[in-house]
């Protein structure tokens, strides 16, 4: 799943989110669904670790495992 920045046309709030192809995000901010999809930049090497540990702590907190290895995934799932 990949991760996105988006705006918010409503209230110009940035984020970013985990979102899959077929989920319409909404701001977390304002709640709206008026997002434009910004060009995101790629994490400098050294913060790559940060940012894949926090997209997989995202997923966990989202209950889809998608971006772990099936050695990773809790049993069951």
């Amino acid at each position: 799943m990949p991760l996105y920045t988006y705006r918010c046309t409503a209230c110009e709030a940035t984020f970013e989110q985990l979102v899959r192809f077929s989920d319409v995000p909404a701001c977390p901010s304002c709640g709206s669904e008026a997002l434009e999809r910004q060009v995101s930049s790629l994490a400098p090497e050294a913060k790559l670790p940060g940012k894949i540990a926090e997209g997989r702590a995202q997923a966990a907190r989202e209950g889809h495992f998608s971006n772990y290895k099936a050695s990773e995934r809790p049993k069951g799932r």
